[in-house]
């Protein structure tokens, strides 16, 4: 046994150099870059074209292409009643093709919430039947249909579609091919299912261990090694015909305050801030990504007036426009979100953000508050129709890019030639099993056999699946380890467990040749702690299992546990993995993409970005 450390330290060691690493622009240009940025791809004909499509619209028409929505039902006509009921209490319509008809909104999010992501074949005739909607309007536009398909903790459709590892993984695998062909398969998949818009990847630089709403939806805490990855899955999704945005920017990945709860402040200087955060957005526009979502967050540094960068001039015109030369679609993060909402009320916001420089207005809470502010803004002259035809021209050109125009539709052959096919699912598999990072091996006790070590327990939290699809963790790994030859039985602990459960996990432990604890964000305080503690002192080895954030083995110390992993999400597909490496049937190959610090000293550091143990 042996471990791999990257020559690279922690954050402070490599901040100070990343912008001289570089990503193919020279150190320092914040010049423009407008060779890479999407206007550039659409040839003076088109434009023409698009043009005068724009010239043929109402007002009206005008200011819905502005709008992405969410709307409830698995169907765009027929949804069910209490879907029926929950659009008319929220938007003031039945359905979908209603909300079409009356706001004529130019894209729809779906949400696994809402009811939208049933199944591949379900979903596909939801897009199909909003793009008909589109097309019966006086103008006939196709629509973008979007979602959060980072893949990992935030993932919207689920099995029977193919799920990767999230960002946090692919950064332990350090793999660009395996970051592109996993964004290439995504992709592919959500194509098929008529979803063109994928808010991902996640371009955030996580350099705050405590930071409450990015974490391991981050590739990492290195700028460079962030923005690899970045562009490696913007390749990926964008070669399969969809859109990928690359979020949130200027950057989300400092912050200890969850801006759907509140308004974060990130306090890095302007010079901190072209070090850290925004290499990977500079590496995504050079990349030629298609959209690029804001961040409810203030910066100080970058807008003196300290309004979130989803509604500041000097953020997203002076910055992302003029300084990195970007031309492509920018779309808000949820304007549902406290952090945007904070200092300005509900039919402000969206107005703020055009003036801003923003094209996409999305899921407002109260889209009539919001559609009808835009529409009294344009008429008042508060802002003029020719700044809102620029949005609409960078928005249909998106759309003719992605060939919606031509046809927007999906087939349900299409689905089935695409969606969870056999080389898909294999390909996620051995992704998976190149990111699992074995941190601790005490005495060598992994890999386990299945001669000596064939009774297992498996216990920990089970916290729901991100796609409503998965799991639960402990059962999917106790058959993963049935598969492969041992006897595993699961007992479900939860993430805080209680004197009695902590009791009755010992009890079951008793005979069994080992135990599997799948931990969840550990804190001092957590009875996770008691549970591994108490379970190891049976003198059965007890093998710790981080499924979210890999911080856990720090808050582990001194519990007494012989092995620690980290799976970066509790998806099937990387518990299947972390099985097969804790049976000997991978060799862990991932290494960690964030340092890991003492708990009892968080100024040093337990574990520096690069380790990971090999068998």
């Amino acid at each position: 046994m042996h471990h791999r450390t990257s020559r690279r330290t922690l954050l402070t060691a490599t901040a100070a150099t990343a912008v001289a690493a570089g990503v193919g622009i020279a150190p320092g240009a914040l010049a423009a870059q407008r060779s890479a940025s999407s206007g550039q791809h659409y040839s003076a004909a088109t434009t023409k074209r698009l043009r005068r499509i724009i010239s043929g619209m109402s007002l009206e028409e005008k200011v819905g292409q502005l709008f992405v929505m969410r709307v409830y039902g698995h169907s765009a006509t027929d949804p069910d009643q209490a879907d029926i009921d929950a659009n008319m209490a929220e938007i003031g319509v039945r359905t979908a093709a209603e909300m079409i008809d009356r706001y004529h909104v130019g894209g729809i999010i779906y949400f696994a919430w809402a009811h939208n992501t049933r199944d591949p074949h379900q979903i596909a005739e939801l897009s199909n039947g909003i793009q008909r909607a589109g097309l019966a309007g006086p103008t006939p536009l196709p629509l973008l249909v979007s979602t959060d398909q980072e893949h990992g903790i935030v993932c919207r459709v689920g099995e029977p579609a193919t799920l990767m590892p999230g960002a946090m993984a692919l950064g332990a695998g350090g793999s660009r091919s395996d970051a592109r062909r996993a964004g290439q398969i995504a992709g592919a998949e959500l194509a098929a299912i008529g979803i063109n818009q994928n808010y991902a990847p996640d371009a955030d630089v996580n350099v705050n261990p405590a930071n409450p709403v990015i974490g391991v939806r981050s590739f990492g805490s290195d700028p460079q090694s962030v923005a690899a990855m970045v562009a490696a899955q913007v390749k990926g999704y964008q070669s399969s015909g969809i859109a990928s945005t690359a979020k949130h920017f200027p950057g989300h990945g400092d912050t200890s305050t969850d801006s759907h709860t509140g308004l974060p402040v990130i306090t890095h200087t302007r010079e901190q801030w072209a070090e850290l955060d925004e290499p990977p957005f500079r590496a995504a526009i050079a990349a030629g990504i298609d959209s690029i979502m804001t961040a409810h967050i203030v910066v100080p540094a970058l807008d003196p007036a300290e309004d979130p960068a989803t509604l500041s001039h000097p953020i997203l015109t002076g910055i992302l426009r003029e300084e990195l030369g970007y031309d492509g679609v920018v779309v808000t993060d949820s304007l549902g979100m406290e952090g945007v909402r904070t200092k300005y009320g509900d039919d402000r916001v969206p107005v703020l953000a055009l003036k801003a420089g923003v094209d996409q207005l999305l899921n407002p809470p109260s889209l009539d508050v919001s559609w009808n502010a835009v529409l009294e803004a344009v008429k008042s002259g508060e802002i003029s129709e020719a700044r809102i035809d620029e949005s609409i021209l960078r928005i249909l050109r998106l759309k003719t890019k992605l060939g919606l125009f031509d046809n927007p539709f999906v087939s349900r052959a299409g689905v089935d030639r695409t969606v969870g096919t056999r080389a898909h699912l294999a390909a996620a598999d051995r992704i998976a099993e190149r990111t699992t990072t074995l941190l601790a091996n005490d005495g060598a006790v992994l890999p386990l056999s299945r001669r000596s070590h064939k009774s297992l327990l498996v216990v920990g939290a089970d916290p729901a699946s991100p796609s409503g699809t998965t799991g639960p963790p402990t059962t999917t790994l106790a058959t993963a380890f049935g598969e492969l030859g041992h006897a595993a039985t699961a007992l479900s602990t939860g993430t805080a467990p209680t004197s009695a459960k902590i009791a009755e996990a010992v009890a079951a432990a008793q005979g069994k040749d080992a135990v599997v604890v799948a931990t969840y964000n550990v804190s001092a305080t957590s009875s996770q702690r008691t549970l591994v503690r108490a379970l190891a002192a049976t003198g059965v080895p007890v093998i710790t299992v981080a499924i979210r954030n890999p911080y856990d083995i720090a808050q582990l110390a001194g519990t007494g546990f012989a092995a620690n992993l980290a799976t970066y999400s509790w998806t099937d597909v990387e518990l299947r993995a972390a099985a097969r490496v804790i049976a000997g049937r991978a060799e862990p190959q991932g290494t960690l993409p964030v340092p890991v610090q003492r708990a009892d000293d968080p100024s040093k550091v337990l574990h520096p970005v690069g380790y990971g143990l090999t068998y």
